[in-house]
């Protein structure tokens, strides 16, 4: 029974001894060989490593596309914004320009005509139907008064029918209550224009042998003590010729917009001269009968 009482830790220490050789000589043999099941394991961690790799540069490049994508559409945001401030700018500057022609044109007209002229702003329009008045900012005080003449460069507008002190109402020649000695530029037959409220008048008085067709310009006759002789008043857009009746029925249309007018001139003295300005007749000639200027 005394192999029972054999130390277990001296038995276990013995044999590892003995096989210490022998791992060592197996630790000698040629690196080279690997395992049997090394390769497959090789090959899994290749095929991993190379599936992580294109993973990891197809997230890295769908990032900086997404990214160039953020910047390209900031860079359109900021460029569509410049291009609407520009656009801007070129239509301020357009209208810059078109009203430095027009106030050129203003003072060269006011600079070269023989009538005293006190220039002065549109601020009210009449509303009423039955009316067609304009008011300016000037007044008694600017040494306005009742009947004179208003104009433009392009032509006659109306006169002033009740002046105040700050400011003065002018009717125009569209309204139904206005009178104005006229004649045709063309012919020099004279007659008198009346206002029907509408966007016209009614040139009255002309006998029907006279040679009138759409298109005629009627200038002031300048016997009214309002308005220079010749300065363009209207425009003839049609003519109705009765059988029974002696004249003609010559409907003429304003050659100023009055709803377009923002300054004009009070003739303060017109010096009852002929007023036979090339440069605005040229203008009123070459526009449509169913068009005003201003």
């Amino acid at each position: 029974m005394n192999f029972l009482n054999i130390n277990f830790k001296k038995a276990i220490l013995i044999l590892l001894m003995a096989l210490l050789p022998l791992i060592s000589i197996n630790m000698e043999q040629k690196k080279s060989q690997e395992s049997w099941f090394a390769q497959p394991l090789s090959f899994l961690s290749d095929g991993f490593q190379s599936l992580f790799s294109g993973l990891s540069l197809g997230v890295r490049g769908t990032t900086a596309e997404y990214l160039n994508l953020i910047n390209i559409k900031k860079d359109n945001a900021r460029l569509q914004s410049e291009l609407a401030e520009i656009k801007t700018r070129l239509k301020l500057f357009d209208e810059s320009q078109i009203e430095i022609a027009r106030l050129k044109n203003i003072l060269d007209f006011q600079k070269n005509t023989k009538m005293e002229l006190l220039p002065a702003q549109v601020i009210g329009r009449d509303l009423l139907p039955d009316h067609k008045t304009i008011t300016l900012n000037k007044g008694k005080k600017h040494g306005l008064k009742h009947m004179q003449a208003v104009i433009t460069v392009s032509g006659a507008v109306g006169y002033i029918f009740r002046p105040s002190e700050h400011t003065s109402h002018v009717m125009l020649i569209t309204d139904r209550y206005s009178v104005f000695d006229a004649m045709i530029q063309k012919t020099r037959a004279r007659g008198i224009i009346e206002g029907t409220s509408k966007e016209g008048g009614i040139l009255q008085y002309i006998d029907r042998t006279e040679d009138v067709k759409a298109g005629d310009i009627i200038v002031t006759g300048g016997l009214d003590n309002i308005f220079p002789k010749g300065f363009p008043l209207a425009v003839v857009t049609d003519v109705e010729r009765k059988t029974k009746s002696a004249s003609l029925i010559v409907n003429v249309k304003p050659v100023v917009e009055a709803n377009k007018i923002e300054e004009v001139f009070v003739v303060l003295d017109a010096a009852h001269e002929d007023f036979f300005p090339e440069t605005t007749t040229a203008a009123v000639t070459t526009e449509s009968p169913t068009k005003g200027t201003n």
